[in-house]
């Protein structure tokens, strides 16, 4: 278990009142200036006019959680405009009641790093019960729920639209331990911060099933997480639990689906390590590829996924890429020492990809193309991915949820011959998705 400090000390934290912890949290933001309004309060709406869930949620006073133990999974972007954790501001309430906090991959306090959790805790601040979700299958999760006697569990996670990221892999699983157990289900959506209306890449193939990806859709979905909860609600979960879900989906209000990071005027909180900006998010949706081989994927680095290379590459990959002029775009060589990860401590050459247009930049193809160049040029590229226990040459098929990307780089396709491949599905994928959409069609 990973707990700071003592754990009486923890304990008796959360013996404190609500009440009484308001009072002292008001007293504290009077100390710091603030203005003397409720303690933790959402802020005037910046300018651009978009509204979280959460948003919502406060303003109701927590109408769809009234009389409701409630478990969240949560992380460090659960944040409202002011960036306060909403685990502080609904234990601080006396209009709902939190009992639980559920962790998914990196935890909690998203501490861990890639393929690691923080365990089971008791958060100091609150002193609620914090359980480990990550890594645990949806029938063990009921016992979990049941732990505190959870009638409705909540979720409120910042996605990167990418079918491989696995906070919605979590949410999924518990949705499923939810209807399963006859529990609600809330989900507080946020923006997709690659915006909603490009939709790519390869539909998941049942037989690879893995963490990074558990139902068949898109890699990039073009999805927020409320619109995929209610697909999830709808085409997969009946099935999976043999119960329907009793889902509530607290919109976003004011955001369109061509807006993108910084166009929600809503404040980046990083939702892993290795995505620290809007810009990393945008190029792992197709990046996270090179994971699936020998090349270090930046990992280690300040741009992680933005910066990807190996000791055995030179300058004719970014001189290759540069020529193909591909759309929203642009490379240059880029050389880096990696202190973690991949090539830990060596020197690297490769590519820096920068995102010059990002209503036309498409991830995915651009990182078809760039796996396209460095088969082509290097023998010493290889698919592979090194767990430090062994090496699986398909990672990159777990990746893309198909070997028909690996197989056709392997048979020298083109970029276009390889993304022709997956248009069938993709138009399937894209006709289901259209009837679970919030906020318009694209």
């Amino acid at each position: 278990m990973h707990e700071s400090g003592d754990r009486s000390a923890s304990v008796q934290v959360g013996k404190v009142g609500r009440r009484q912890f308001l009072g002292v949290a008001a007293g504290s933001a009077a100390a710091l200036g603030l203005a003397s309004t409720p303690a933790f309060a959402e802020p005037a709406q910046r300018p651009s006019g978009v509204r979280t869930g959460l948003a919502a949620l406060i303003e109701s006073r927590y109408a769809t959680l009234r009389g409701q133990r409630v478990g969240v999974i949560a992380n460090p972007t659960s944040v409202t405009t002011a960036l306060t954790h909403e685990v502080d501001i609904m234990h601080a309430s006396s209009d709902v009641n939190l009992v639980a906090v559920f962790g998914p991959e990196h935890g909690f306090r998203g501490t861990a790093q890639a393929g690691g959790s923080e365990g089971d805790s008791i958060d100091p601040r609150t002193g609620l019960p914090v359980h480990d979700l990550y890594g645990k299958s949806w029938p063990s999760m009921p016992a979990i729920f049941e732990k505190d006697d959870v009638q409705t569990v909540m979720f409120d996670i910042q996605d990167v639209g990418a079918r491989f990221y696995t906070y919605i892999w979590t949410m999924y699983d518990a949705m499923t331990a939810a209807a399963a157990s006859g529990r609600r289900f809330v989900v507080l959506d946020r923006p997709n911060p690659i915006g909603g209306v490009r939709v790519g890449g390869p539909l998941l193939e049942a037989r690879l099933e893995t963490g990074v990806g558990k139902a068949s859709i898109a890699q990039q979905h073009g999805m927020t997480v409320g619109e995929l909860a209610r697909l999830f609600a709808a085409e997969f979960v009946p099935e999976r639990a043999g119960a329907q879900l009793d889902l509530t989906v607290v919109p976003v209000s004011g955001w369109q689906r061509n807006q993108q990071g910084a166009d929600t005027g809503l404040r980046w909180v990083a939702p892993s390590p290795n995505i620290p900006t809007v810009t990393t998010a945008q190029v792992y949706a197709g990046l996270c590829y090179f994971e699936g081989t020998n090349l270090s994927q930046g990992r280690g680095t300040t741009q992680p996924f933005e910066i990807v290379g190996a000791p055995f590459l030179d300058e004719r990959w970014a001189l290759a890429l540069t020529a193909r002029n591909l759309p929203g775009a642009t490379f240059r060589e880029a050389a880096f020492a990696p202190t973690s990860n991949t090539y830990s401590g060596q020197v690297c050459r490769g590519v820096q990809t920068y995102v010059t247009d990002t209503a036309r930049f498409d991830a995915i193809r651009t990182a078809v193309a760039m796996l396209i160049d460095l088969k082509r040029i290097y023998p010493d590229f290889a698919w592979r991915y090194d767990t430090g226990d062994k090496i699986d040459p398909y990672w990159i098929d777990k990746l893309a949820g198909t070997d028909q990307v690996r197989l056709d780089i392997d048979a020298g396709q083109d970029v276009d011959a390889v993304v022709a491949g997956w248009q069938s599905g993709l138009n399937a994928f894209r006709a289901t998705r259209a009837r679970y959409l919030i906020y318009g069609r694209s």
